[in-house]
């Protein structure tokens, strides 16, 4: 009686009110949930179960899964060994082990007119946390930071983490998508800690010059603030422009570069990144950002030293599922990867651009303005005033996924509104099978004169 006494008595209490909690999500960090992997899955969501043809994911720059991209049995002989030698079964030092360190300073070097140390160097579980550490070391009360538009909206994102102030400059598609000089000049002050620039380019696929990235450090040395190097894709150009590293310019403008295996060792699943200061005048040093970098590695496990699946069944495991890349394999890796593989995969990407962009000729409502020159991607003008029922690029690509089961990454989600971004790292037949499928949707939702 006494238990139905109070289960009364606590109804009608909350009847008159819901006790109030203290606890509160972070809103800064539900108002940014917009990165690639979210827009992505939100995508593949609407795809249709019941189309029997294979889905075609121009959406996200990951082209492990195919035949024509597989990794090269140099990094997985090089993984069987390292896990089999059982000295990297420990946590990992802080920073990452030395020998991994020392590898990725000479493999840099190599391209650089200084020789960098194993201390300039921390290794990262993927370039993303490489981002979120050095993100989360400049954001000083009341700074910003410059980044590119369109660019990876996962700088966005970790800022938005970090209460960054995120101001956005113009990349310049007539000409290649080559930084607006004059946007950057009028976004920075006295606030503004560095400048991003992503070379080769995601998402637009452009390779910069060695003329126009010294203007870029001339330029960021005038403003007097450093420059976050992306290069993740570094040395994946296939045009007529060479890659060029940031680092060149070391001696100008103090350099952070970010890299990683991921893309140019199509394995992007292994999640080995890492961070580089190419600074020869100390700046960095003086500013404590190599220690501060450090002490943000230190408050996590450092990339990881092995991975988890079964050796013995390595071919399915590198070619179906995730798996942690590991840093006892990374001399290896970085050494002994032959040129012929490269070439191979430079060989792939320039055969699939010029299928992407032979193609899209064909397709009234969508425009490339500049053929890709590296990395894995292009973007593309929508047109949707040509189309019958569209009213943005977010929803051209939520239809195109319904009826096509096609996969592209709308603009929108990196900062540019009615455009589009294509992967072409694919296999040709599916390839000029998917692009076939777009040209259908945009002929069957075109307006009539």
């Amino acid at each position: 009686m006494e238990i139905n006494n109070g289960a009364v008595l606590a109804n009608e209490e909350g009847m008159k009110g819901k006790k109030s909690w203290g606890c509160k999500a972070n809103e800064r960090i539900i108002g940014c949930d917009s990165t690639i992997r979210g827009t992505v899955s939100m995508l593949t969501s609407h795809l249709n179960p019941h189309d029997p043809r294979p889905k075609v994911p121009f959406s996200q720059g990951d082209p492990s899964p195919f035949p024509s991209f597989r990794a090269s049995p140099v990094v997985e002989d090089a993984i069987v060994e390292a896990l089999r030698s059982a000295k990297f079964n420990s946590y990992s030092p802080n920073c990452g082990v030395l020998n991994a360190r020392r590898a990725v300073a000479e493999y840099l070097s190599r391209d650089l007119p200084i020789k960098l140390s194993p201390d300039q160097v921390l290794l990262t579980a993927g370039a993303s946390q490489a981002i979120a550490f050095i993100i989360s070391v400049l954001a000083t009360p009341g700074a910003n930071i410059l980044l590119p538009q369109p660019g990876y909206l996962f700088y966005n994102t970790r800022a938005t983490f970090s209460n960054l102030e995120c101001r956005s400059y113009d990349l310049l598609p007539e000409q290649g998508w080559e930084v607006d000089i004059n946007t950057v000049k009028g976004l920075a002050d006295k606030n503004t800690v560095a400048m991003v620039i992503i070379n080769p380019g995601n998402p637009c696929g452009n390779v910069y010059s060695y003329h126009h990235l010294k203007k870029v450090a001339e330029t960021a040395e005038e403003l007097g603030i450093l420059v976050i190097a992306d290069e993740v894709y570094g040395h994946i150009a296939f045009g007529d422009k060479p890659f060029v590293p940031m680092g060149v310019f070391g001696s100008i403008v103090p350099i952070i570069t970010i890299g990683s295996l991921s893309k140019r060792w199509v394995v992007p699943g292994w999640r080995l990144g890492w961070i580089a200061t190419i600074d020869p005048n100390g700046i960095l040093l003086e500013s404590k950002i190599m220690e501060s970098l450090k002490v943000a590695g230190s408050s996590v496990i450092a990339a990881p030293l092995a991975s988890h699946h079964n050796i013995f069944n390595l071919d399915k495991a590198a070619s179906e599922t995730n798996c942690f890349g590991f840093q006892g394999a990374v001399p290896q890796i970085l050494e002994r990867t032959n040129g012929e593989f490269f070439e191979r995969i430079l060989n792939m990407l320039r055969q699939t651009s010029d299928i992407l962009v032979d193609k899209l000729r064909e397709i009234d409502c969508i425009t490339c303005p500049h053929k890709p020159q590296g990395a894995m991607f292009t973007m593309v003008k929508l047109n949707v005033s040509l189309l019958e029922d569209m009213k943005d690029d977010m929803e051209f690509s939520i239809k195109l996924a319904k009826e096509e089961s096609v996969l592209v990454l709308p603009g929108s989600s990196m900062g540019i509104k009615n455009w589009l971004r294509i992967m072409f790292a694919i296999e040709p037949d599916l390839l000029k099978d998917g692009l076939e499928r777009i040209k259908s949707f945009c002929q069957r939702h075109a307006k009539l004169n």
